[in-house]
């Protein structure tokens, strides 16, 4: 055999031995384990209540002091809204009923709840425009809840929630219009929403994650029912009036009270 058969012959073997290599072959290759897929991600468990044993909370927010006089709103700009209104009206910033009874407080539970996720609720909460006002003043909402918006009104509104954690949106709805649709992601308390063509339309959403909130009638009472009995941090917030917390425990079934005073002058 010639020595340019023998250089063939070598180099043939020697790819071969190269290409059994890449392929998986001999018995002393070392094979790289298979990745591993990761793990799914664990869904948040639903917090379920036991009827048997919920509990409820309820309490009244009182203003003391002289109460203050209330501004009254012009609508002259815009007959339309002048016109829906008989008496004169006055703004909802502070509302006092009898002994003080303060309304449109929103009062939540703050700290204390087990963990895990809430239901969140399929019936809208709808926010009204009637009169060249918001209806109601403060409204509660769980995050991802529809906020169905209507104008029954004969005039267009512009609705424009100014969050600080969650999207701004600005829309304007005229009269007759289907109602608008929102949502909002994450908890914020509270969203003030305006009326660019309207100024003195004012209103509130707070945005919560679960469901233990209430805002205060005319009577300045609320109720938080279906609680898991437990010890609570509970607040109130009110736009000009601050906000107020207080430790609360419940037992199994208990119905228990928790009551706030805000100071004039506060």
């Amino acid at each position: 055999m010639s020595n340019k058969s023998s250089w063939i012959l070598g180099g043939t073997a020697l790819a071969a031995a190269v290409l059994a290599a890449a392929c998986g072959g001999g018995g002393d290759a070392t094979q790289a384990p298979a990745p591993q897929a990761s793990a799914p991600a664990q869904a948040e468990a639903v917090v379920s209540v036991d009827p048997a044993t919920a509990a409820s909370l309820s309490g009244k927010i009182r203003y003391m002091g002289p109460a203050p006089k209330p501004a009254r709103i012009r609508m002259d700009a815009e007959p339309t809204c002048e016109h829906e209104h008989k008496e004169p009206v006055y703004s909802e910033e502070i509302e006092l009923g009898a002994d003080g009874a303060l309304r449109n407080a929103f009062v939540f539970v703050k700290a204390g709840l087990p963990a895990g996720k809430f239901a969140v609720p399929s019936q809208p909460v709808v926010l009204d425009q009637k009169g060249c006002l918001y209806h109601p003043h403060v409204v509660g909402v769980m995050t991802g809840q529809e906020i169905q918006v209507k104008n029954s009104d004969s005039t267009t509104h512009n609705i424009h929630p100014l969050p600080t954690a969650n999207r701004e949106w600005n829309k304007s709805q005229a009269p007759g219009a289907e109602p608008l649709v929102e949502s909002f992601a994450r908890e914020e308390i509270a969203i003030p929403v305006k009326c660019n063509v309207h100024p003195w339309m004012k209103s509130y959403i707070a945005v919560l994650k679960h469901p233990y909130f209430a805002v205060t009638g005319q009577d300045g009472s609320f109720k938080i029912g279906n609680l898991p009995p437990g010890q609570y941090t509970i607040e109130v917030w009110h736009e000009k009036l601050g906000t107020m917390d207080k430790q609360v425990t419940v037992g199994a079934s208990e119905s228990g009270t928790v009551d706030f005073e805000y100071a004039a002058g506060a």
